[in-house]
């Protein structure tokens, strides 16, 4: 396991208003594990299966990985980051100082949804992925991918050319989505960004931002000859035939922060960074 989970007794006295049941994981890099050794003895922490909050220890991609074991699971409870990684966007700050339950207590929520994906491959499997922050389709050779795209019933471009294209969520904006030059999309704009890596031809266009309720299929073409993967989050899939993408409002999760530093705080800042 990457996680570490504790339900170890402590004499805190502190009552939780919000919560009761409190999971602490953490990941495997030495900064989490140090935190969790500092935080275990605040209270008694409960199993994930067990929890209605949990309080995560690592860095965005441990957190994305927290989250999507929460989807896998069927069971989504509050989640409150605190970075022992790297940029910790989704994250807040670590204070070992600080007693964990207190700032739990007066944390603020913000749900997110996620991307449902139907996956094809060439063999014809049919997968089934979510995305918390974007799809994405890259050429898995020198030539470059040949997609057509499909948003709602129509299809909008007969053949992309170029290294691939990415679906990304608001929450998801500011990563990679960012880096291929794509919009950073306010947290409540219910919006997807629909963004092209390298595009080759057709030159000019340089993508959509589209209303989350419209269906988007990306199909591979010459997939034989330009084969094509696709990577969800941290889960990756060869030899892609055609993907469906859309919002699944139904399994929305929630993330929690500190007074003031909300994620749609973070999005709109990211937008004024200069360096």
């Amino acid at each position: 396991m990457d996680v570490n989970e504790s339900a170890v007794s402590s004499g805190d006295s502190d009552v939780v208003k919000r919560f009761e049941n409190i999971a602490l994981v953490a990941s495997e890099t030495p900064r989490a594990q140090e935190a969790f050794s500092n935080l275990e003895s605040q209270r008694d922490w409960v199993p994930m299966d067990a929890a209605d909050a949990v309080v995560v220890l690592g860095g965005d991609g441990f957190m994305l990985h927290t989250l999507h074991k929460m989807l896998e699971r069927g069971r989504i409870v509050p989640a409150y980051g605190m970075n022992r990684g790297t940029v910790g966007f989704l994250m807040n700050r670590y204070d070992v100082r600080a007693n964990v339950m207190r700032r739990l207590e007066k944390a603020r929520g913000k749900t997110i949804s996620p991307l449902r994906i139907t996956a094809v491959t060439q063999d014809g499997e049919m997968h089934r992925m979510r995305a918390i922050n974007e799809l994405s389709l890259l050429r898995e050779t020198r030539q470059t991918g040949k997609i057509e795209v499909t948003v709602g019933s129509r299809v909008r471009i007969e053949e992309l050319v170029g290294d691939g294209i990415l679906v990304s969520t608001p929450a998801g904006s500011t990563a990679y989505n960012l880096s291929a030059n794509g919009p950073i999309l306010p947290l409540d704009s219910r919006m997807l960004a629909l963004t092209p890596i390298s595009p080759f031809r057709p030159r000019r266009w340089r993508g959509a931002i589209l209303p989350d309720e419209m269906p988007i299929t990306l199909r591979v073409l010459e997939p034989a000859k330009r084969p094509v993967a696709a990577v969800a989050d941290q889960k990756e899939l060869r030899d892609i035939a055609e993907v469906h993408v859309e919002i699944d409002h139904s399994s929305a999760l929630e993330l929690l922060f500190d007074p003031g530093q909300s994620l749609a705080e973070r999005i709109v800042s990211e937008q004024f960074a200069v360096d």
